[in-house]
């Protein structure tokens, strides 16, 4: 293993909390492997940038011959995490739950080292416990505690519903952390509340507190909101090289030096190197962005990937030519309804929007293109016998070649 100073140096980097940073020089200095806890509730299908990041730090512990232990939150999933949120939260099924859990599982494999992972669901501890194990663990705690954190606190002062079962929560998650004998625990900053329950547990049960460090929460495409799908301002893992090249060219000149920072899986050396070069003027920000793109595409989908998702984009918003392979979408002439069919109804069941409302609107802003040419009635319709192999494009990075079938 690296020395210990290097080591801390390289886990801190990019960091918000480190409880405490003594702490972990400690851990560190036993030379055993450490076990790195992150929990993930499978909530959503995507992973994106922004959760990429506190999963990029767990990469770094594994790098260093540390033992990076996933909690899948398969029972947590069905309470819904109310860290920062302002209402509680719809559950969702098991089957969804599952559904989650194993594109996850693909998701992260992306990122972090396969010899170096435990895999573990929390309901393997959770769904066994009985009415009296949740009693023992709930006077581990105070409501006062509890209403310490800033969502709950405030919630209670708006007169906002509070459901015991998010109560519950920090305490389920935080008894993840002494079923796996934790020696750290990774999050988000908005976790922290969440980690430092963990940390007390542990202490309870008289084990050797872990360790919690906290990442940044990354701003998303727009600038100002975290990263969500559900804002649309995300970068997802597994997107196409060319859908990713081309939203990482609209990342805001002053988040620049956090993309580089947090999304581009760099040693501290290598960010503080380009960073200074971008502030000093070496580099324009321009390409600044062009070297993010393609170390980012390269990241999730391979060496000399990046370069070849910057040829497709060029080709199309310098050279204003279709990219070259255009994604086909099938639709099924029964579905199409009655002749002729407007064309905001054909963007609509080939996904390049989300309704006919939105086609209608976005070729009212003059953003669709049909062949080539851009479509101005709202109102347009075309018959389904010519509809085969018509090209759409909505906005600049979205294409289809329409099928009929």
């Amino acid at each position: 293993m690296a020395e210990i100073k290097e080591q801390l140096r390289i886990l801190t980097a990019g960091t918000v909390d480190c409880i405490t940073e003594e702490g972990l020089a400690e851990k560190l200095k036993s030379g055993r492997p450490l076990r790195v806890k992150l929990g993930i509730d499978p909530t959503a299908s995507d992973i994106h940038l922004g959760f990429a990041v506190v999963l990029r730090k767990l990469r770094q512990f594994q790098e260093l011959g540390h033992i990076a232990v996933l909690i899948l939150g398969d029972f947590t999933a069905r309470l819904g995490d109310p860290s920062g949120k302002s209402a509680t939260r719809p559950q969702l099924s098991k089957e969804e739950i599952d559904a989650h859990a194993a594109t996850y599982v693909e998701q992260v494999q992306r990122i972090l080292l396969p010899d170096r992972i435990e895999v573990r669901r929390n309901s393997e501890w959770l769904a066994t416990m009985g009415i009296d194990d949740v009693i023992r663990l709930t006077s581990r705690t105070t409501l006062a505690r509890m209403l310490e954190r800033n969502d709950f606190g405030e919630r209670y002062r708006n007169g906002a519903p509070i459901a015991v079962s998010e109560l519950l929560y920090p305490l389920l998650q935080g008894w993840d952390s002494v079923m796996v004998q934790a020696d750290v625990e990774l999050g988000g900053t908005d976790q922290l509340f969440n980690v430092l329950v963990g940390r007390q547990l542990q202490e309870q049960e008289g084990q050797e507190p872990q360790v919690v460090i906290t990442t940044p929460l990354l701003e998303g495409l727009d600038g100002t909101q975290k990263m969500s799908k559900s804002l649309g301002n995300y970068v997802g893992v597994t997107e196409a090289p060319e859908e990713q090249f081309g939203k990482l060219m609209s990342v805001p000149d002053p988040l620049m030096p956090r993309y580089l920072e947090l999304t581009t899986g760099w040693d501290p050396d290598r960010v503080e190197q380009v960073m200074g070069d971008l502030e000093a003027g070496r580099i324009e920000p321009v390409a600044a962005k062009r070297l993010l793109a393609r170390t980012v595409v390269d990241l999730y989908h391979g060496e000399d990937a990046g370069e070849a998702a910057e040829a497709a984009f060029d080709r199309v918003f310098k050279a204003h030519e279709a990219p070259e392979e255009i994604p086909e979408k099938e639709l099924d002439r029964a579905e199409l309804g009655e002749e002729p069919v407007r064309v905001a109804r054909i963007l609509a069941r080939a996904g390049l929007v989300s309704s006919n409302r939105e086609g209608a609107r976005m070729i009212e802003q003059g953003a669709v293109r049909q062949d080539g040419v851009v479509v101005e009635d709202p109102d347009r319709a075309l018959p389904v016998d010519g509809l085969d192999g018509k090209v759409f494009q909505v906005g600049k990075r979205k294409w289809a070649r329409i099928r009929v079938g």
